[in-house]
């Protein structure tokens, strides 16, 4: 597992892109507070997303003016392979 999924906030947003699939920072930023219920200050969410880009985890294209972000292979495999280990950690 790379150290990349040690993050909480860098797993939840893999979580969320998983799951829906292609979105704006604000609304992925919005999501997610809502999971945490608080704010989360954009420089460090612009942060998890960037080393998430970095790391080649993440993708983004542009779309009028919002960045739109989604998982790449490699960042859908991760998240099947936190789903497995935690599957076989919960259903013991």
């Amino acid at each position: 597992m790379a150290k990349w999924f040690q993050s909480g906030r860098r797993r939840d947003l893999s979580v969320i892109l998983a799951g829906e699939g292609e979105l704006s920072g604000q609304k992925l930023k919005t999501r997610l507070e809502r999971r945490y219920d608080e704010r989360i200050e954009p420089r460090s969410f612009y942060g998890a997303l960037s080393s998430m880009k970095d790391a080649g985890f993440v993708e983004t294209r542009t779309e009028g003016v919002a960045d739109l972000y989604s998982l790449t292979e490699a960042g859908k495999e991760r998240v099947r392979e936190q789903f497995e280990w935690m599957r076989e950690h919960v259903e013991e």
